[in-house]
């Protein structure tokens, strides 16, 4: 008897595997996320700053046009200060120089003195009336010995936490440098002729500069109205006096020579800063300034 025996036939399908995609959406990604929260925090950056700050940071991220300067200011740039007209200082100031009449170089002195000239005119005017001689006879060192104030400032990490309480400005009398008491964070203890050390460090940074500069200097000493003195023999002229006469012990301990020393004044409350509000902290202050006025014997001369 015949069988037809089928034989069975099994199929096993075979899934082929997918094709590696590799991992480079990975990298972009990671890219992008990165992108996005640095882009994030440059935005919060800049709402926090102030306008100072970001001129600040404007000017430290322009191209490094340098101006040449033989003041010897040292530091870093060797004698050359940056500025936002970059080498056209040096030009223009010698080309002031070249053109200015021999008269106008007394302007800035006669004004240093105080007083009035010969004629009655102001001090303030006489120096208004001689731009020319006050820029090319004066800015390049005073500007540069500006710059290596503020890069000895910045190069102390202690120092920019008072930096808002830190001021350079060339005015029509010379460098002014002023140390500001801000609300709640005063250069000096209440009622203490010593500062606090970082008051101190920020001061003795300021000394080799000036010692370069051939120029006199007067340090003034301000207290905010409506101070209370526990002793009637010591009041604010006492106290902004010796504060005064303190810095001036500072500044010759880092550097300056007792001879560019012009004057120490205690002016206690009668010069505010802010003459609207008598009474802010930011009256109380140290000023030093750097006179135009040369010194009256010849820097570095010896008996």
């Amino acid at each position: 008897m015949a069988t037809n025996i089928q034989p069975f036939i099994i199929k096993k399908a075979r899934r082929a595997a997918h094709p590696h995609h590799g991992g480079a959406w990975k990298i972009a990604y990671a890219d992008f996320v990165t992108a996005m929260m640095a882009f994030f925090l440059l935005l919060w950056l800049i709402s926090m700053t102030t306008p100072e700050q970001k001129k600040g940071l404007a000017d430290y991220f322009a191209p490094p046009n340098v101006s040449d300067s033989t003041s010897g200011a040292g530091g870093v740039m060797g004698g050359t200060a940056f500025a936002e007209d970059g080498a056209k200082i040096a030009a223009e100031s010698k080309k002031d120089a070249l053109t200015a009449p021999e008269s106008s170089e007394a302007g800035p002195q006669a004004d240093a003195r105080g007083g009035r000239d010969e004629e009655g005119g102001g001090g303030q005017e006489a120096v208004r009336a001689s731009p020319v001689s006050l820029e090319s006879k004066y800015n390049l060192d005073f500007h540069s010995a500006a710059a290596s104030i503020r890069q000895a400032w910045e190069a102390q990490p202690d120092i920019t936490a008072i930096e808002d309480s830190l001021r350079i400005e060339e005015t029509p009398e010379g460098l002014n440098i002023q140390l500001l008491d801000q609300e709640g964070r005063p250069m000096f203890p209440e009622g203490s002729k010593y500062p606090y050390e970082v008051t101190r460090k920020a001061i003795a940074a300021v000394a080799p500069a000036l010692q370069k500069l051939s120029a006199q200097v007067t340090v003034s000493g301000h207290t905010a109205a409506g101070a209370v003195y526990t002793n009637p023999r010591y009041g604010a002229w006492e106290l902004s006096m010796d504060r005064a006469n303190t810095v001036r012990a500072i500044l010759g301990e880092f550097g300056l020579s007792d001879d560019r020393i012009r004057s120490v004044i205690g002016q206690a409350s009668a010069r505010p800063l802010f003459p609207n509000d008598p009474y802010l902290a930011g009256n109380g202050r140290i000023e030093i300034t750097v006179l135009y006025q040369a010194p009256p014997v010849p820097a570095g001369l010896k008996p």
